[in-house]
C-alpha cells in the first residue's frame, strides 16, 4: 500500500510544474469538444471524399440531433504516381498523394471561420492479380482518408481552442 501512495505522490509532484507553464489539455478547454460536435461535414465527390466525411464525422463526434454551428467544406486533389518500373513498364509500387484544402464556415454569418490544408502520402505494392490490386488501392485510400481526417480534426480543435466562445 505504501508503494501506491509513493507512486501517487510522485505523479502529483511531476505534474505540479505543468500548472504554472500554461499547459491546458486541448479537450479540457470549455467549448472545444462542443464546438467539434457541431460541425457539419460536406462530403466531396468520390470514394475518398465519402471516406473522409465518415472519418471526420467519427473524429469530430458529430451530434446528429443538434443544429450545426459550422460547415466544413473540402476540396480534394488526388495524384497516383508509379514507382519502380520494371523492364516491361509496369509499376512495382504506387504512391497516392492526397491534398485536402478545407474551409470552416460559420453557418450563422456565412463567413469563413478558418481555412487549412493537410496532405497524406501513402504507398502500396503493385500486384499481377487484378482483385488484389483493387483491394490494395482501396485499403490505401481507407488509410489515407483516416490520416487526413485526423489531421483536420487536430487543426480545427486547435483553432477552436483559441477562438472558442464561452
Amino acid at each position: 500500500m505504501s508503494a501506491r501512495v509513493a507512486l501517487a505522490a510522485l505523479a502529483l509532484a511531476a505534474a505540479a510544474p505543468l500548472g504554472g507553464c500554461g499547459f491546458t489539455p486541448l479537450y479540457a478547454t470549455p467549448g472545444v469538444a462542443g464546438g467539434l460536435t457541431h460541425i457539419q461535414v460536406v462530403a466531396p465527390k468520390g470514394r475518398v471524399g465519402y471516406l473522409l466525411r465518415e472519418d471526420l464525422d467519427d473524429a469530430l463526434g458529430h451530434a446528429k440531433g443538434d443544429a450545426p454551428t459550422y460547415r466544413l467544406e473540402m476540396v480534394l486533389d488526388q495524384v497516383r504516381q508509379a514507382h519502380g518500373l520494371t523492364a516491361n513498364d509496369t509499376a512495382q509500387r504506387y504512391e497516392l498523394d492526397l491534398t485536402v484544402i478545407y474551409t470552416l464556415i460559420d453557418i450563422a454569418t456565412g463567413k469563413v471561420a478558418t481555412t487549412g490544408q493537410v496532405t497524406s502520402d501513402v504507398s502500396y505494392d503493385s500486384t499481377v492479380q487484378p482483385y488484389a490490386g483493387i483491394a490494395a488501392r482501396q485499403d490505401t485510400q481507407n488509410r489515407q482518408a483516416s490520416d487526413a481526417a485526423q489531421k483536420i480534426q487536430v487543426q480545427i480543435a486547435a483553432w477552436l481552442a483559441t477562438h472558442a466562445t464561452g
